[in-house]
């Protein structure tokens, strides 16, 4: 490994990502969050006040404010922005917030204006809300909760079945009002669980993706104070819930509660981990499946908020192995996707938005 800076870029040569640097796109954001892009649309930025803004030319203007709704910021905010597949012919679209009284809220808009509030979640604290929103290859939309805030999940709610904090949900937007629960979600026969959930023990999954080639779930979920997790769920997904992902029991691989002989029977160890000598908040980005950097293309990249590095993650055959890709110093908040399957990532300190680009 090398380190080379060419062009402006900082660049780390590894032996299968040569050459990788961190293009300029935007910039002059106040504390950007997310980045997708708007289906035969431009790129969208969301800034964590409530304001989004699309790119293009060099420019940036106003596409969506709902500043009056959001509460921000330390992790409250406008947290998510998903589009239905059906986008360019029912202009209907998603937002993951916390309202005025700290509450996670779950919208919809069709056209560009507010029609209807799907879901309202209390949140006992002020931290850990989640606030990703994404649409799996089945065509439901998947929203993934924190446990509800302070440290170590004080309410137990992870691990509780009836609630929907530090979980991962599944609902399907077409049908019901607001909403209806798929008849193959995992606990729908269950009445100790709520309906919703597919899958448990989450602590605060900040940002997760489906591969747009083989549908694979990545889930980056945040440490408490050791250790970071990256959590996979293999396709296809219609027989792949009801997991649970271990907090607030387990820390990635590590007993948490007890903090030794901890029962681990049932649940499901993560692909990845680090320690907080490496970071301290991890955010999960995509694999990449764009075509300006082909030695990256199946890779799998995430970064940590604190440290500024951005790692990737391949299968071997028999394991997940991962390599430093960059060192940046960037406040890393999330990475996001163009519709050719480039990747960007969001530095929220900084507030500006690069693409991932070879190295000039």
């Amino acid at each position: 490994m090398k380190r080379i800076l060419s062009g402006g870029l900082l660049v780390l040569a590894l032996a299968w990502a040569q050459g990788v640097g961190l293009e300029p796109v935007a910039t002059g954001l106040d504390k950007p969050l997310f980045l997708t892009q708007e289906p035969g649309g431009p790129l969208l930025v969301l800034e964590q006040r409530g304001r989004v803004l699309a790119l293009g030319g060099g420019q940036k203007t106003l596409w969506l404010d709902v500043r009056k709704k959001v509460s921000c910021c330390g992790e409250r905010g406008l947290l998510g922005l998903a589009f239905h597949p059906g986008y360019p012919e029912n202009r209907r679209f998603f937002l993951n917030y916390t309202d005025r009284r700290g509450r996670t809220v779950i919208e919809e808009y069709r056209g560009g204006r507010p029609y209807r509030v799907l879901l309202t979640i209390d949140q006992p604290y002020a931290n850990h809300n989640g606030g990703h929103l994404a649409f799996g290859p089945d065509g439901y939309l998947y929203i993934g909760t924190g446990d509800g805030g302070s440290g170590g999940d004080p309410q137990g709610n992870a691990q509780n079945p009836g609630s929907l904090l530090g979980k991962m949900l599944r609902i399907d937007v077409d049908r019901g009002n607001p909403y209806a629960v798929p008849e193959d979600n995992p606990f729908v026969a269950n009445p100790k669980y709520r309906p919703e959930i597919w899958a448990l023990g989450l602590r605060n999954p900040w940002r997760y993706s489906f591969d747009r080639e083989t549908g694979d779930l990545f889930i980056a979920d945040v440490g408490q104070n050791k250790w970071e997790e990256v959590d996979y769920v293999p396709a296809p997904m219609s027989t792949s819930g009801g997991w649970n992902f271990g907090w607030n029991v387990m820390e990635g691989n590590h007993c948490f509660k007890p903090a030794k002989n901890c029962k681990r029977a049932g649940l499901v160890p993560p692909i990845l981990e680090y320690g907080h000598d490496q970071g301290c908040s991890i955010t999960g980005g995509y694999v990449y499946r764009g075509r300006r950097i082909p030695e990256l293309v199946g890779a799998y990249l995430y970064g940590d908020y604190c440290s500024g590095k951005i790692w990737a993650a391949r299968w071997t055959g028999n394991r997940w192995e991962s390599r430093l890709l960059l060192q940046t110093k960037l406040r890393i908040s999330s990475f996001g996707e163009d519709a050719a399957g480039e990747v960007y990532v969001v530095d929220h300190g900084g507030g500006a938005v690069y693409r991932l680009v070879p190295a000039r």
